[in-house]
């Protein structure tokens, strides 16, 4: 069993908020959830400085989006560096230049996958983890964005794979039906114990409660066995304007 964490931890934030104030809650909730891997959106390299040294238990693989190195926001993977070998990783932009820093079609910004094939030390299973962020205005780029992630999904040739992020669409899009539409399924709505609390919040749960955070599994080779969203303050304060979500899956 492993557990697959996504979480947009927001680049920035004000007042009480602010980024001082939330990375110690957002490392908390992360410690205290125990994914064997997860993937961060909107982590600058300030995020990633104080994610790397809040949880020295965790190594990642990822670029900033903005030049392929450190600059502009990362959808890095990280993981237990004690319990996983990590292969083959890379990075691709949502554009129609996957292979260099690119906008692509109708986006607002430049948007970016990661992924990391990990290998249990102990069992030997392993699995591809997939990160992203997609747009947030341009419907196209959402559209071929879920194209390009479930293409380099079935790359794999059969390998298990997971694919988390803040997709920025609701279920029932046409970028989220893409998703679904060939062996990728929706990790909440296949775990026989889920729930069906919104992600998307911006500090006012009152107002905002949109499920926009996924994570989806190959149906052929992942069985989510539990899915969850991190629907609670820390030390009574929000870690961001997203709730993490997390799933318990197997290797079948």
């Amino acid at each position: 069993m492993y557990r697959i964490l996504s979480s947009n931890v927001l680049c920035w934030g004000e007042g009480e908020h602010s980024i001082e104030n939330r990375i110690p809650l957002v490392i908390k909730m992360i410690k205290e959830a125990k994914p064997d891997s997860f993937g961060v959106q909107e982590a600058h390299i300030r995020w990633m400085t104080a994610l790397k040294e809040g949880l020295p238990e965790y190594d990642y693989v990822g670029v900033g989006r903005e030049d392929g190195k450190q600059d502009g926001e990362f959808a890095a993977v990280f993981y237990l560096k004690d319990k996983f070998t990590p292969g083959e990783s890379g990075n691709f932009w949502i554009s129609e230049t996957p292979d260099v820093p690119s906008k692509g079609w109708d986006s607002a910004c430049t948007r970016i996958a990661t992924w990391v094939y990990l290998t249990d030390k102990e069992t030997g299973k392993s699995y591809v983890h997939i990160n992203t962020h997609l747009d947030h205005i341009g419907p196209v780029a959402q559209i071929n964005g879920a194209k390009m992630i479930s293409e380099k999904a079935a790359s794999f040739g059969g390998v298990p794979v997971v694919a988390t992020g803040d997709f920025n669409v609701l279920q029932g899009s046409d970028c989220y039906n893409t998703m679904i539409s060939g062996n990728m399924a929706d990790a909440r709505t296949l775990a026989p114990d889920s729930d069906d609390c919104f992600t998307f919040h911006w500090f006012r749960p009152e107002e905002y409660r949109d499920i926009i955070d996924f994570i989806f599994v190959d149906k052929a080779t992942v069985k989510p066995v539990k899915f969850r969203v991190v629907n609670k303050k820390i030390d009574g304060q929000f870690y961001s304007d997203h709730y993490a979500i997390y799933s318990d899956i197997e290797i079948i």
